[in-house]
């Protein structure tokens, strides 16, 4: 037996492994794909510090005060007036099913009052579900009563030129009152739970019954690919609810998150959710060959979805075409419907919005795999 060092060895195998990994596509194809897709999305994509957040107005004060204010608000880049509703029911309706970020309230005398020196308030609403969101924008409202009304003001006449602000700016953070991270983050940590295991243990189960060869037998019985699909996923739709349970318990005891909703509609919103997640890895399974495939595809699909999703980053930080493939994803709609359920209090109407578009991606899903089962028994 030859102990010694041999560089001709070394080269073929070093030869060998490299033909190999050029053989195998997909992990070939992840190792330049996965750099690149980091890059774009962590460069262009990410942003701590949301610009244009939409807004709602309530004013029955139409005097050019509240326009100047108004104006001062939208040149800070962070707040756009997107919305005047015209009962504060329509007004709770926005913020609480996310349409907008903040409500902006000016009481009906505000320029009377504003004339007589008596320091009228600006109520600004905020959506505190996140933070990080809302953050910046609340502290460039720092000097606006300061600045906003300066010239107004010393035209009109200059006894009124501002020595003190001369009107109040009060901030009323809703749903997250002490802007607890974990208030946004551990409900979140629910979609994303149930996105990364239900993907993964799929994916890998159908995947292991094609390499055991116990998929033939599987495929020798009457049993029709909807059938199989059905039978496959049913043990993973418990599996599902009982990681919701675990979550949220151990939220409510370390935490302390409140859970204002209903849980049982939480329960009913997330089984959409679950079944959309779980169609996504029966689709991987049928194009993957083999476990390492799978568990590779799954993790492509889950990096994505974890950074567009408005998990990690505020969602409306994003460029327009992130925000378009971020609604391509179900865990985007579960994070606005589990914060919506639990921290909002949002009943079926406020959730409807986001339940269709997951049903659509079920539907899609569900017809690709069920295709590429069929061309697995040809």
């Amino acid at each position: 037996m030859n102990l010694s060092f041999s560089p001709t060895r070394l080269r073929a195998i070093v030869t060998k492994e490299f033909i190999q990994i050029l053989r195998d596509r997909p992990t070939f194809g992840m190792i330049f794909i996965v750099p690149i897709v980091q890059l774009v999305l962590f460069g262009y994509a990410i942003n701590s510090d949301p610009k244009l957040l939409p807004t709602a107005m309530i004013t029955a004060d139409q005097s050019p005060y509240v326009r100047s204010i108004t104006a001062a608000m939208e040149n800070t880049g962070y707040f756009r007036i997107t919305d005047y509703p015209a009962s504060e029911a329509e007004a709770e309706k926005l913020i609480a099913r996310g349409k907008v970020q903040f409500i902006v309230r000016f009481p009906a005398n505000f320029a009377h009052d504003l004339l007589r020196g008596e320091r009228p308030a600006l109520l600004v609403e905020a959506d505190a579900t996140d933070p990080v969101a809302t953050g910046p924008a609340i502290a460039s409202l720092s000097h606006i009563n300061m600045t906003a009304l300066t010239r107004d003001l010393s035209d009109a006449s200059p006894d009124l030129a501002p020595r003190l602000p001369p009107f109040e700016i009060r901030v009323h953070n809703r749903y997250n009152p002490e802007g607890i991270t974990s208030y946004n983050i551990v409900p979140g940590m629910i979609g994303m739970v149930l996105n990364m295991t239900l993907i993964v243990m799929t994916a890998i189960a159908m995947t292991r019954e094609r390499e055991r060869g116990t998929l033939e037998s599987l495929l020798a019985t009457p049993a029709r690919p909807i059938e199989v699909m059905i039978g496959k996923i049913a043990p993973f739709i418990i599996i599902g609810y009982m990681q919701v349970l675990v979550i949220l318990v151990v939220a409510k005891i370390l935490f302390n998150i409140p859970i204002v909703g209903s849980p049982l509609l939480l329960s009913l919103a997330l089984s959409v959710y679950i079944a959309a997640n779980l169609s996504i890895g029966f689709t991987v399974s049928t194009f993957a060959r083999n476990q390492l495939q799978a568990m590779q595809m799954a993790t492509f699909y889950f990096l994505p979805a974890m950074l567009l999703s408005g998990f990690m980053y505020p969602f409306r930080g994003m460029p327009h075409w992130a925000e378009a493939i971020g609604n391509i994803f179900p865990l985007t709609y579960a994070l606005r419907i589990i914060r919506g359920i639990v921290l909002k209090g949002n009943g079926v109407a406020d959730i409807l919005p986001n339940i269709w578009p997951m049903l659509l991606f079920l539907l899609v899903m569900c017809g690709i795999a069920l295709k590429r089962y069929r061309q697995t028994l040809d």
